[in-house]
Order: structure tokens, then sequence, then C-alpha cells
């Protein structure tokens, strides 16, 4: 069986087909007394009781389910959540699975960071976007009316267990919104993984969920997000170059009421993010049409929805925790597989009409 094992300061991340039935052996969940599983009603019917009994502990183990989607990712889930470990009695030596994609482990997490002042917790991603991403580096927390996760706190996991066999019951949409978060990656770090992404992205039908070619596309993502957050746990520099996409991205996800796929937003912000890039001068010729391409190929709408005005969108920005003194600031690519604001926070701030003018 193929494990890769990668490391950050507090904790590692395991990839390995089948690593879903052993989460007690990998993450070492026997210290605990109680545990509680926190899951949605989509993957829970599939696997909240494999994970169950993977802990070894089933009379001390109680699955907790939220409704599936980013429109439950509020602050009305965390107390909801906290709420029923009080009233279960689970105490400070309890221990948290959060099983899902990224909206179970930003609420999970969020729960475990405030629950009894801070509980343990693993995270068991079952999306391809949860895998490379939203697991990684400790960012938990909800969404608020006034934009994405502007309610949270950093919280490392004890592990993070990444099964990808379970990808085989992930609708191909939600596959597809993962490759964002991909592409990212290797925009921002690693050109020739970029074109390794796209290829892969370009043909899903062809990549097998346990195979050699997706362990190998996870394990690289994973390795990119950790290096970065190894240098900077609490995004004050280098990490906020995993942000890029993520300005307008967010923005348009809000817009939507969240009905657009996280990754479907990153992609067109990313794509409308290389342009900002070019036109403030900090991108090379050619970068924004290299990374629209890559999202075009990977199946990607990269336009903006006729809905959403170029005005709009940037009165969301401001909304945004990347906003700084009335200004917005941009993770902006200086070339692909480079980012650019090295000397200045590894952030850019940008003029709103240069912003609209690239969205018009």
């Amino acid at each position: 069986m193929s494990v890769r094992t990668i490391a950050l300061p507090t904790y590692e991340v395991t990839v390995a087909p089948g690593a879903l039935d052993r989460i007690g052996e990998i993450a070492g969940t026997s210290n605990a007394h109680r545990y509680a599983v926190l899951t949605d009603d989509n993957v829970g019917p599939l696997y909240a009781a494999r994970v169950r009994d993977a802990i070894g502990a089933p009379d001390r183990t109680t699955v907790l389910t939220v409704p599936a989607g980013e429109a439950h990712k509020t602050r009305d889930t965390w107390a909801r959540l906290t709420d029923e470990l009080l009233a279960a009695g689970f105490g400070r030596d309890s221990l948290i699975v959060a099983l899902g994609g990224g909206v179970v482990g930003d609420v999970a997490g969020f729960v475990a960071a405030t629950y009894m002042r801070g509980i343990p917790y693993i995270q068991v991603p079952t999306t391809l976007l949860a895998m490379v991403d939203a697991s990684i580096g400790g960012k938990t927390g909800v969404d608020t009316p006034a934009g994405k996760n502007l309610v949270g706190a950093f919280h490392q996991p004890l592990a993070v267990v990444v099964d990808p066999n379970v990808l085989a019951t992930l609708p191909r949409a939600h596959l597809r919104a993962g490759f964002a978060e991909v592409i990212k990656h290797g925009a921002i770090a690693d050109e020739a993984y970029l074109e390794r992404a796209v290829a892969a992205a370009s043909d899903l039908g062809a990549l097998e969920p346990g195979s050699g070619a997706m362990i190998d596309l996870v394990s690289r993502s994973i390795e990119i997000k950790a290096d970065v957050v190894r240098r900077d746990e609490r995004e004050g520099g280098v990490r906020k170059i995993l942000n890029f996409g993520h300005t307008i991205g967010h923005a348009v996800e809000l817009l939507s009421d969240y009905s657009m796929l996280h990754g479907d937003a990153i992609a067109m912000g990313m794509s409308y993010e290389s342009e900002v890039a070019e036109r403030c001068g900090v991108a090379a010729p050619g970068t924004a049409r290299r990374i629209q391409g890559a999202v075009e190929a990977a199946g990607f709408d990269r336009r903006r929805p006729a809905s959403m005005s170029p005005e709009r969108i940037v009165a969301a920005t401001h909304g945004d925790k990347k906003a700084r003194g009335g200004r917005v600031e941009y993770a902006l690519p200086s070339r692909v597989g480079a980012m650019a604001g090295a000397s200045n926070g590894w952030s850019i701030a940008v003029d709103d009409e240069l912003v609209k003018s690239v969205l018009g």
C-alpha cells in the first residue's frame, strides 16, 4: 500500500488508500475519554459508521450531523454543535473528528478551538478540496452575512488522515472544483506541477481515486501548502500567497449566496487576479494568459456571472479579511510558479478602479 507522510511542526498528514479504516492507529486516538464525529448529512451515511469503528471505542463515540453546504457554515451551526456536546457531557478530555469537506472541517475545527477553551481534533477530509487545502494549516471558522470565514481561530489538528479512496463517492462537479486549489498550488509555487494538475483535471474519468497518480497529486499539493504553513503559521507574511484567487473568489461566492462551489469561484478569482497582476506591472507578460488557459483547460468558467457587476464584486471585496485601511490587498503572481510582494509582506494593495476595469 502506498503511504505518504507530510510533516508539519506539530502534526503529520497521512495520505494512504484505506486510511479511513486505520484512523485510530494513524492518529493515536486512544488517549481520549470521549469522541465526537462531526459530519454532514451527505458524508455521514457513507462513512460515519466506519470511522466510529476505526476509532476503536464505539461505546464512547457520538456522531453529530449537520446539513451539508456552505450555507450552514454559520455561528448558529457552531452554537448548536457546542450545545449538543455540553448536553451530552463531553469534557476537556474529549476528541473531535472532523469527517467531511471543507465546511465540516472549518466548523468542527472552530468547535474544537472554542469548546472548553480548546480540545484536540483530527481532520478526516472527504473532498479533494479539503484534502489539499482546507484540512491543512489550522484555519477554522464560520461565515457571516458580511463574508466568508470572518469569525474563527487558528487551531492546529492533532493529525490529518487522507484516504483518496473516498473520492469515489464524490460528485464529479465537486471533484473538479477541488482542482482549483491544486491548480493554485502550481500557479504559486511549482510550474511543472501546474501542468500535471491541468492534465489530470482535463481527463477526470481516467483518474482513479486510489491510484498512484491521484496520490502523487494530492501529496504534492499538501507538500506545497505545508511548506508555506511551516514558515508562517498565522498568516503574518508568506502564508498570504495561499490567498491567490481568493479575494475576488470569496466576493463572487458571497454574491452567489454560496450557490457557487468554492473551487469554481477560486478558479474565476485566479483568472481575474492574474490579469490584475499584469495590469499592476508586478507579473511578467503572459502570466495571466497561462493561468487563464489552465483554468479553462481544467473545465472552469473564468468569466464572472453577468448578474454580478464589477461594482458589486469590488464592493464585496471590502468585507474580506485582507482589506487594510480601506484598501483591498491581493496575493498576486510575479510569474507562473512564483508570487510577488516579498518586500511588502506578500500582499499588494490594488486600486478599486483598476480591478473594476479587469472585471469589466
